[in-house]
C-alpha cells in the first residue's frame, strides 16, 4: 500500500488538508489522535508518563494536563526525549497495526513531527503543508489563544521550513484562500490515486 506522510509545522493547515483527503474517501491515520488515545486515563503510557514526570502533570480528575506537561518539557530537551521514548514506539506500533487493517490502495498518515521523530520509514512519500512563518504565527495565536512568544518558541523547536522542504516529495503551499488550498489537495488526490493504481498494476 502507498502510504503518504502528511507533515508541516504548527499552524500550517495540516488538519484542513487531512480532513479534505478524508472527505474524498482516503483512509487517514492521524498520529496526534493516536497519541491522545494512548494517554487516556487507564492507558499504560499515561501510567509511565506519570511515573516519569510526577503527579503534577495530571488534572484533579486523573487526565493528562497537556499544558503542564508542555511547560515541563518545553525548555528541557532531555525531558522531551524521555516523553518521546515513551510515546513514539507505541505510536509507531499502532500506526503499523492500523495499516494492516486497511483495505485501500493508498492512505494518508498525519505525522506532524515526521522529521523530528525520524518516522520516515513508515511512509513511501512525504507531503508537506507549507506556510510562511508569519502565517503560522497568526493562525496558531488565533486557534490556540496563546501569545506570539509562545508560538515563536514552538516554531523554533520544530524542524526549519527549509529542511522540511528539502525532505518533502510533494508540497502544498497554504498561503491563499481556503478554496485554493482545497484545490491543491484535490490535485494531489488525483496524483496519488494514479500513482497507487499504477504501482498495483505493475
Amino acid at each position: 500500500m502507498l502510504a503518504i506522510g502528511l507533515t508541516g509545522g504548527i499552524g500550517s493547515g495540516k488538519t484542513v488538508v487531512s480532513d479534505h483527503f478524508a472527505k474524498l474517501g482516503v483512509p487517514v491515520i492521524d498520529t496526534d489522535v493516536i497519541a491522545r488515545e494512548l494517554v487516556a486515563p487507564g492507558q499504560p503510557a499515561l501510567a509511565e508518563i506519570t511515573a516519569t514526570f510526577g503527579q503534577a502533570i495530571l488534572t484533579p480528575t486523573g487526565c493528562l494536563d497537556r499544558l503542564a506537561l508542555r511547560q515541563l518539557i518545553f525548555n528541557q530537551s532531555d525531558k522531551r526525549r524521555e516523553l518521546e521514548d515513551i510515546l513514539h514506539p507505541r505510536i509507531r506500533a499502532e500506526v503499523r497495526n492500523r495499516l494492516r487493517q486497511l483495505v485501500s490502495s493508498w492512505c494518508i498518515i498525519v505525522i506532524p513531527l515526521l522529521q523530528e521523530s525520524a518516522q520516515q520509514d513508515l511512509v513511501q512519500r512525504i507531503l508537506l503543508v507549507d506556510a510562511p512563518a508569519e502565517l503560522q504565527l497568526s493562525r496558531t495565536m488565533l486557534r490556540d489563544n496563546i501569545a506570539a512568544d509562545e508560538v515563536r518558541k514552538i516554531i523554533a523547536s520544530q524542524a526549519s521550513r527549509q529542511s522540511r522542504r528539502e525532505l518533502a516529495d510533494d508540497i502544498i503551499v497554504n498561503e491563499g484562500s481556503l478554496d485554493q488550498l482545497l484545490q491543491q489537495v484535490e490535485k494531489m488526490y488525483q496524483f496519488y490515486d494514479q500513482l497507487a493504481n499504477s504501482c498495483q498494476s505493475h
